[in-house]
């Protein structure tokens, strides 16, 4: 279902979100501030963006391959996008691979006028529907899951668009958040566990849709709310707002990794702020992995808020002991297998003056392959450390993510492969620990996991999926009928 691409990561060793979306209605320059709105989301996808806008009555489209300055580089592109709605959206693809096909938002002209999608997610029945959906005539023109809800909309026997729209929600599993438009309306919604994220704001009579609330506070747009789990907000462009809640009330299973890795620390989620539960989570892993050791250092960027909590917590002192260079691209393309090997030193340098001698607690966010934890405690040791102590402020990435994140197969992921003791011995280090996936929730503001109806979607480390996976059933059971020939749908 995932699609690695080691330009992006030389060793496919961090997991990656798929997606960012934005999406504004009654704004002068609405297609500006989603490029605003979109570079703040830049961390969520790295490898291509897109805009599409509205005038009230053509939409009007720009997309590219790279980051949004880049492809949004020259001011008279916007001269190029009018109106006053507009949606966007960074990429970092798991289905259906790379390409300027699969760039989002897609649009397509239905019966009922034009229509635009942008979406965060994964549809885990995707390549059963399409299957389905070109057996009966439809043609297909990209190799995106999201695509399909495009012919779910188109095929639906209902007349009225929402009626379609809702209609098509439901023959679809997985996750999604998605910014929608057609000639009247913005419509924006979650999947009814609320896995992926999608925020609501305000500026001035402008209502505005994002994955994160990061990115409303750099267009200037006031925080309403988040929208629920299994809600579709319909905005006109008249400025009416009606909330519809067509799948009735699910307890909602938001993802507990955005707190952990994918959002930015800046960012509010599910009314916590995410650099306070990293912090946190560092507290917690002090308590549950304790160390003696002289200097706590963090893995940058992503290990720092769960490293000072660490120090904080342990009375250890907090140090730089490992820095980043933030020249380098993650589109940089590796020209040979030695230079791909050299990424790590490319990104991270020790700060040998600092560690030399001492006995260092390493905090990162995640394992997952375990190569890049491998090359990081080798540099503390060339770097003169005594000891080298891991932390990880995830529990044991041990399942792939079947909704929007992408991880590699199981059999690629250290901790599905090896015991605490094995994966200390991979990675040369001199302990190793993981926060307990209870730790993990109390950082969150739970007591504990509920194990009989978990708060969060954490099947990364459960293997726990709140939803059914019918694809993978598939291809589990050799379901060969399900195979397409259209390059990579998964």
């Amino acid at each position: 279902m995932n699609v690695t691409h080691p330009f992006f990561d030389a060793d496919g060793d961090k997991l990656r979100e798929e997606c960012g979306i934005f999406g504004v209605i009654g704004a002068r320059d609405a297609a500006a501030m989603t490029a605003l709105g979109l570079h703040a989301l830049q961390h969520r996808g790295q490898e291509a963006c897109g805009i599409v806008s509205l005038d009230g009555r053509e939409f009007y489209s720009h997309r590219g391959i790279g980051h949004v300055a880049q492809v949004f580089s020259d001011n008279g592109i916007f001269e190029q996008l009018p109106g006053p709605v507009a949606s966007g959206h960074v990429r970092y693809s798991t289905t259906g691979g790379s390409g300027l096909r699969n760039i989002q938002p897609l649009f397509a002209d239905l019966a009922a006028g034009g229509f635009s999608i942008a979406h965060n997610g994964n549809i885990s029945n995707a390549m059963t529907l399409k299957h389905e959906l070109v057996s009966k005539g439809s043609i297909f023109q990209s190799t995106s899951d999201t695509e399909v809800i495009i012919h779910l909309i188109a095929t639906s026997r209902f007349h009225k668009l929402l009626d379609r729209f809702v209609d098509a929600l439901r023959m679809i599993e997985g996750a999604y958040s998605l910014i929608c438009m057609t000639p009247k309306r913005l419509i924006a919604c979650r999947d009814p566990l609320g896995i992926r994220p999608l925020v609501m704001g305000r500026i001035g009579d402008a209502i505005v849709f994002a994955s994160e609330t990061v990115a409303l506070d750099v267009v200037g747009a006031d925080f309403i709310r988040e929208v629920e789990p299994g809600e579709i907000v319909e905005v006109r462009t008249d400025g009416r707002i009606t909330s519809h809640r067509p799948f009735g009330t699910t307890a909602a299973r938001p993802c507990i990794f955005e707190h952990v890795y994918f959002s930015r620390p800046d960012s509010v989620m599910n009314g916590h702020s995410v650099y306070e539960v990293r912090r946190q989570i560092g507290a917690e892993l002090a308590i549950e992995s304790p160390v003696e050791a002289d200097l706590v250092v963090p893995v940058p960027d992503s290990g720092v808020p769960a490293a000072i909590g660490y120090a904080q917590q342990s009375g250890i002192p907090f140090g730089l002991g490992i820095i980043r260079s933030h020249y380098v691209g993650r589109t940089f393309i590796q020209p040979s297998d030695g230079a791909r090997n050299a990424d790590v030193k490319r990104k991270h340098n020790a700060n040998r003056a600092l560690v030399a001698g001492k006995r260092i607690v390493l905090i990162d966010d995640s394992i997952v392959r375990g190569t890049t934890s491998l090359k990081i405690v080798q540099m503390m040791r060339d770097a003169g450390a005594a000891e080298v102590h891991m932390r990880v402020a995830s529990p044991p990435t041990i399942h792939s993510c079947y909704y929007g994140v992408d991880t590699p197969e199981r059999s690629k992921l250290l901790a599905a492969r090896m015991n605490i003791a094995e994966m200390t011995k991979f990675i040369h280090a001199d302990s190793l620990g993981f926060v307990s996936i209870d730790g993990l929730y109390r950082a969150v503001g739970e007591q504990q996991r509920n194990s009989g109806c978990p708060q969060h979607c954490d099947a990364c480390f459960s293997g726990d999926y709140p939803t059914s996976l019918t694809d993978l059933t598939a291809r589990e059971a050799g379901a060969e009928q399900l195979i397409l020939p259209v390059g990579q749908l998964a």
